[in-house]
Formats: structure tokens, sequence, C-alpha cells
């Protein structure tokens, strides 16, 4: 099925607006280019929600990115989940310009379409797989985002859903270089909450909660990196990540 076939499916599609998301920072959307990011962040995270399934398939016909950003995922959600399909789903036409170049390189070939994860231009029961990566706390709608993925999963499809929260996101090098709706971050509980509400199943086994070193103080973080101190977590703290293998029941 092409773009403008998918398109049709679903006729009440909303354009999306600057109303339903908030638009990367300059220094933000040069970042989410880079090697580093594809690299030390997607492919990373990646490797671990897939350690998350339950019962992992040995492919995923139709996979969907919601908010692929640049692309920097695709040739990694095809090594790793072997789609027939690959659709990279995203509401700010910057990144789509990079994502364009980078999807056709691509196999399988993806097909892009520029949409709101609130109201996504596909039909219902249509994908094996979601993966939404560092992409919600961008969203003003996260509610009706998440019933969104619920919508066009198929009975027993997998969302995975990485995440930086609140404790993350409400500090001050994070707010200074990039851009985020405040008023709607989460804790990793909120998350967990808000995501088994809509209706997906998951079990303590089917999360993780990372403690990475660009996600902690930034002082902590800095150390850790530069490998001047390595101390161990600590028992007690607010989570900056939350990760999740989720399955929409079926």
């Amino acid at each position: 099925m092409d773009e403008k076939s998918i398109k049709s499916r679903n006729p009440d599609e909303r354009s999306a607006s600057s109303r339903n998301f908030v638009p990367e920072s300059k220094f933000g959307f040069w970042f989410l280019g880079t090697h580093t990011w594809e690299q030390h962040v997607v492919q990373a995270t990646l490797d671990d929600l897939a350690r998350l399934i339950d019962i992992p398939r040995e492919s995923y016909p139709v996979v969907l990115d919601a908010g692929c950003g640049q692309g920097k995922a695709f040739h990694l959600l095809s090594e790793k989940f072997k789609p027939q399909q690959l659709i990279g789903v995203d509401a700010d036409v910057r990144g789509l310009e990079h994502a364009r170049r980078v999807a056709l390189r691509n196999k399988p070939p993806v097909t892009l379409l520029k949409g709101d994860c609130a109201s996504l231009p596909l039909p219902e029961a249509y994908t094996d797989l979601v993966f939404c990566h560092q992409t919600f706390h961008h969203l003003v709608h996260q509610q009706q985002s998440l019933t969104e993925f619920y919508r066009v999963l198929k009975p027993g499809g997998v969302l995975l859903f990485a995440e930086s929260t609140r404790a993350y996101i409400d500090t001050w090098l994070i707010r200074f270089l990039f851009r985020h709706p405040m008023e709607v971050q989460k804790s990793a509980q909120e998350y967990l909450h808000m995501i088994r509400q809509t209706g997906f199943l998951f079990d303590l086994h089917n999360v993780l909660f990372p403690y990475l070193w660009w996600s902690r103080s930034t002082l902590l973080g800095l150390l850790e990196l530069l490998k001047l101190r390595h101390a161990p977590p600590p028992a007690f703290r607010d989570e900056t990540l939350v990760y999740l293998a989720a399955v929409k029941p079926g």
C-alpha cells in the first residue's frame, strides 16, 4: 500500500500544526541528526526495547516509526524487525525532508507521511509494531496519541515506548538547549499508568528504567562520561527514562 492509498483510508485526518506538538530547537534538530544520536541513543535504545518483548517474532510485516524525525531509526528497525513495509510519520517538515533522503536508501522502502500522532493517517489494525522513541515529550495531546497507537495496531501488536521523564526534561540544561511542552511532562509511573489505562498489556519484566550518563544530573553525567567517577545508581531516585514493550490484546 503506497502513501496515497494510506492517506485515503483516513478521510478525517487532521493537519498537524504547532498546536499539537512543540518543534525542536535549532540545537536539538542538529543533535538529532548526528551519528552520536543514532549510534549511542537510538541503536542502544532499540537493543534494550527488543529484549523487553515477551515473545519476539522473526518478522513484523508492518512497522510504524511514530515521530520518525530525520529517519535515523529506519535502517535499525529494518535490520531488527524485518518489516515488509516501514512507515515513518512526523509533523515536522524539516525532519521529513532529511528523512526522505534516508528513506530512499532503505530496504524495504519507507513510506513517509506528514501527520500528527494524535490523528494518524492510517487505517485501524494496520501495523504490527509501533516504535515511539523520544517523541512523546514533544506531543501536546499525549492521551489521544496513545489511543491512536492502540487503534492502528493489530490485535497482538507491540508498542515499543521509550521516553525521557519530567525529572530529566525539567532541568535547566535541557530546558535551555531543547524545546518541549512543559505542562504535559510526566513521571515514569504516570506514563506507565496512562499506557495501561489505554488498554495495553505489560508486566514488570516488560519495563526498564535506564539510568544512563546523559540522563543524570549535569555534573554526575559528565564525570561518568569522562570516567572520572563511577557510582552505582542511587536506590531511591526520580526515574529519568522509561522503556516499555506493551501489547494490544487480541
